[in-house]
């Protein structure tokens, strides 16, 4: 048995493809590795679940239904897990406002309380809008109430029964 002395040429240009093909596959597997494999960001996400159970309100849109002057107006409440973002009257008629003119004043005044204050506590009004005020204050704490986490679609009907009926406030009446 004789032993044979082989010589093995090695073109540089072949050196590198496989340089680059070794390290392409080893970075490869590095990132199926951190895509499959739970790391410390889905550990923390488990972690601060539980946390976001206990937010103010779910998020979400909820109204509730005035009916005013034989008029429905609802009242939308968009709220995100700590927050009230918006509140809108909708389906307002020029009919309601006709009737009860300082309705968007007054809805205006309070909204703007409320997103300073981001609770319906302490909001303050005027003397000539204080019905006005308190039938708005209502409607929309029926929707934040919908919007909490304890609530349960049963537990707050959209029924005649959770609609408000306004009467007329002695501030929008004129004396002779």
């Amino acid at each position: 048995m004789s032993a044979k002395t082989k010589i093995v040429v090695l073109h540089m240009k072949e050196v590198i493809y496989t340089g680059i093909f070794a390290a392409l596959g080893i970075l490869l597997i590095v990132l199926l590795a951190m895509i499959f494999l739970p790391g410390k960001e889905d550990r923390a996400d488990q972690n601060t679940a539980p946390a976001s159970t206990t937010s103010l309100y779910i998020p979400g849109i909820y109204t509730t239904e005035l009916i005013l002057g034989g008029q429905n107006v609802d009242i939308e409440v968009i709220v995100e897990n700590d927050s009230i973002t918006s509140i809108r009257l909708v389906n307002l008629s020029e009919a309601v406002t006709t009737i009860y003119p300082l309705l968007q004043p007054t809805f205006d005044a309070v909204c703007s309380q409320v997103y300073e204050k981001q609770s319906l506590e302490n909001i303050s009004y005027s003397a000539e809008s204080k019905y006005t005020s308190l039938v708005l204050l209502q409607a929309i704490g029926k929707s934040l109430e919908k919007a909490r986490p304890t609530a349960t679609p049963s537990a707050t009907p959209a029924s005649p029964a959770a609609t408000l009926q306004p009467s007329p406030s002695p501030a929008t009446t004129t004396s002779p």
